[in-house]
């Protein structure tokens, strides 16, 4: 089963002061069981899931805005996916996207089991290439892909995205080695290029937050 995980050379790697980082998490809403036993699972396992912190966080952005139609890039085992439903109205809509067959499976088994799968529909494929068939316009939609295809989905992320709406992104520090200008990997060089595109980008305004290894926020404010 493939698992798209990030670098870790770190495991204990936190943007912020490893105590202040222990302290958020110890805080954060876990969502209940079986939200946390899917967590559970996911470290367990080594899975990239956003964890708690983070989870809770995307939940606030996605019920802040009222989001109705929210799109994922990166379903991993539906742990994000289902903070993300949980937001939604009853008749609000989720597309997770999933690379893996293997992994969507799980994912559509965990998200039956948090009671969310009426709002979500999982596609399997790359998300490059899905995204070119999905109709818009989503209230938000969050980036947690493979590092070096974040340059290629940005352009049809915010055009899909309504104005007023969220792109959030994943993994945007990436374990601060987007700040070493030595260190010109694959996966840096494309979290690099991403944050910088986005950053400029007219039609939007961000802001990158040091919540775990780094969470992106950005509003679009006009076409």
């Amino acid at each position: 089963m493939r698992r798209c995980m990030p670098r870790r050379r770190d495991p204990n790697w936190a943007a912020i002061d490893p105590h202040v980082a222990d302290y958020i998490d110890a805080l954060a809403n876990r969502g209940g069981d079986p939200l946390s036993s899917i967590e559970d699972a996911g470290l367990r396992d080594d899975w990239p899931i956003v964890g708690a912190a983070e989870g809770s966080f995307l939940y606030i952005l996605a019920k802040a805005i009222g989001a109705r139609r929210i799109l994922e890039l990166g379903t991993a085992i539906g742990y994000s996916g289902t903070w993300f439903a949980r937001a939604l109205p009853p008749d609000g809509q989720l597309i997770t996207v999933e690379a893996d067959p293997e992994t969507a499976k799980t994912a559509e088994a965990n998200l039956a089991t948090t009671g969310v799968a009426d709002r979500v529909t999982v596609l399997v494929g790359p998300a490059q290439e899905m995204l070119e068939d999905l109709e818009g316009p989503f209230d938000l939609v969050f980036v947690d892909i493979n590092k070096e295809g974040y340059p290629d989905v940005l352009e049809p992320c915010i055009r899909k995205l309504r104005v007023g709406g969220l792109l959030v992104t994943d993994n945007v520090l990436w374990h601060g080695d987007v700040a070493n200008p030595k260190d010109r990997s694959k996966d840096t060089t494309a979290i690099r290029g991403y944050n910088e595109r986005l950053a400029k980008d007219p039609r939007m305004i961000s802001a990158i937050l040091p919540l775990r290894d780094g969470v992106s926020v950005a509003l679009k404010r006009r076409d």
